[in-house]
């Protein structure tokens, strides 16, 4: 009992985390953000390079500050729709999508799952953490952008993008500055876990205020209650495992930084990346910053590493595109052996 009680009290925090960054998220887009995100990208001239580059970098930025599921759910419509609007290449739109929402979720703690699990066994402040890894968050969003137009270079060079579409236009509401409230919360409060899910549910209060629309099963939909429970149970019940196998454990306070982010990779793979984090952040780790890498890139190598990559497959398949498992993890595996090499020496 002692140690399912220390693995709920060391588990909580992320999945209230991320569930107030959802309700925030989803009182965001009623305020128009992401849409105005999309009208915005349509308005960059030049050819679809310009608009796939200015939409990645979009993307990584929902994803550091609202969590990678949010950016999965709210920008993966979006940026397709911009890629069909403007005539360009669809495929580099889509899989860019996800493979930068699983790159970008390294910048701030409260971007991934996994950030929380194994940071929150530190001392490590968020600011500090975010300031150790805006550097390889710069190299894995650089990486993503580089590897998909490497990939798509000639359909997306070909592409002749008009910059005439509508304005963009955003509502100044509760579910922005419930966003602005988000981001400074995870840089500088330890434990926002609390803080950032008042904020969420309040924003959906005003909203419900304003609209009187506001439906009980939209909410639903974005939150996912039964999915989060059930990661929550798999999370509590694999950190009570690994108290009591110690074994991963002791390994990892002794691996170096390569070894580190090799076995993170490894185990997101074969486990998922979410009880791999759980199962290695029962107890402190040497080097918490290249597991990271290998627990939040490394998902991109295949489809069932991350439960963002599932919800991408099934909105991608709702809105129309083609997905392709094959492609996924062909790009998946280029993305996220370019950024270990490359990052890897700037997280030491």
């Amino acid at each position: 009992m002692h140690l399912l009680v220390t693995s709920i009290s060391a588990t909580w925090q992320p999945f209230v985390l991320v569930a107030g960054l959802l309700l925030i998220g989803h009182c965001a887009s009623r305020d128009g953000l992401f849409e105005a995100l999309g009208r915005l990208s349509t308005r960059v001239p030049g050819r679809g390079v310009a608009l796939f580059v200015v939409m990645m970098l979009l993307v990584a930025a929902v994803s550091a500050v609202l969590n990678l599921d949010s950016a999965i759910v709210f920008m993966t419509p979006v940026a397709l729709h911009a890629a069909r609007a403007k005539g360009a290449d669809e495929k580099a739109f889509v899989y860019g999508t996800v493979l930068m929402s699983n790159s970008g979720s390294l910048l701030l703690i409260g971007s991934n799952l996994t950030n929380i699990l194994v940071i929150g066994n530190t001392t490590t402040s968020p600011a500090h953490y975010s300031a150790r890894m805006f550097l390889p968050w710069c190299v894995a969003v650089a990486v993503v952008i580089g590897v998909v137009l490497w990939w798509r270079w000639r359909a997306l060079r070909s592409a002749l993008v008009s910059t005439n579409g509508a304005p963009s236009t955003l509502h100044l509401g509760a579910g922005v500055m419930a966003t602005l409230i988000a981001v400074v919360a995870m840089l500088f409060v330890r434990h926002p876990a609390l803080l950032v899910i008042i904020v969420g549910v309040l924003a959906e209060g005003v909203m419900f205020v304003r609209d009187r629309d506001l439906r009980a099963r939209s909410i639903l939909e974005i939150l996912n209650p039964v999915t989060l429970s059930v990661l929550f149970a798999v999370a509590v019940g694999v950190g009570v495992l690994a108290r009591r196998w110690e074994a991963p454990a002791r390994f990892m306070a002794h691996a170096n930084v390569v070894t580190t982010s090799v076995v993170a990779t490894v185990s997101a793979l074969t486990l998922n990346n979410l009880p791999a984090a759980s199962l290695f952040a029962a107890h402190a780790v040497a080097h918490p910053y290249a597991m990271l890498l290998g627990l939040d890139v490394g998902p991109s190598c295949l489809v069932t590493g991350a439960l963002s990559s599932l919800l991408w497959r099934r909105i991608g398949r709702r809105e129309g595109a083609t997905i392709s498992l094959r492609t996924f993890s062909t790009l998946g595996v280029a993305v996220t052996l370019a950024t270990v090499v490359l990052a890897l020496p700037l997280v030491g």
